[in-house]
């Protein structure tokens, strides 16, 4: 039987004592090879098409907004995104989930299970955080594709044609994204900071 690869794994730009124990953590491990490391969130996509890693590494805190997560899941399927963020909510932790993220972890996690993450994410398993919950509280996959191009400043008229959908179906997808947000109009949704 073939001994399987290491791992592939990039990790995005982090402060530096975080990137230096990322870094000793993982070159300790023989089962994973740094492919990139430092990588600044406006080089990802190019790293990211030019590598197709098993993994990459994002700090929660450089993402402009949750989107960006979908995003990349869908322009790289192949490539299990782990997140490290200084206190993430089980919200925010279950709804990077929902985006496609395979793990959403506090940057204080031990470092065994920072890496064993990184191990179940290269074999296309998530990894729960304790307390996330799944549930109504979670966009669907069409009201974070709504979510995307309300925040872009799209009417609705244009999310529906571009989602080929009827406009009262994005006003639908929309007052669910306001309810489970927490918000109660567009501009208010605009202005929701992006978590980090």
């Amino acid at each position: 039987m073939d001994p399987r690869p290491p791992i592939s794994v990039v990790i995005a730009r982090f402060e530096d004592l975080l990137a230096l124990g990322l870094r000793a953590l993982l070159e300790d491990d023989p089962n994973v090879s740094i492919i990139a490391q430092d990588v600044t969130y406006d080089r990802i996509p190019a790293v990211l098409q030019a590598h197709d890693p098993d993994v990459l590494i994002l700090d929660f805190g450089g993402l402009s907004d949750l989107a960006t997560v979908r995003d990349l899941n869908l322009e790289h399927p192949g490539t299990r995104l782990v997140l490290l963020a200084g206190s993430p909510s089980p919200a925010d932790a279950a709804q990077l989930l929902a985006f496609g993220a395979s793990a959403c972890l506090a940057k204080d996690t031990q470092a065994r299970d920072i890496r064993h993450a990184i191990h179940l994410a290269a074999r296309g398993l998530q990894v729960m955080p304790r307390g996330a919950q799944i549930g109504h509280s979670l966009l669907t996959q069409r009201e974070a594709d709504v979510l995307h191009l309300l925040r872009q400043g799209h009417s609705n008229p244009q999310i529906a044609l571009q989602l080929v959908i009827g406009v009262e179906t994005v006003r639908t997808h929309a007052r669910g994204i306001y309810r489970k947000l927490g918000v109660s109009s567009r501009r208010a949704l605009v202005a929701v900071p992006a978590p980090g």
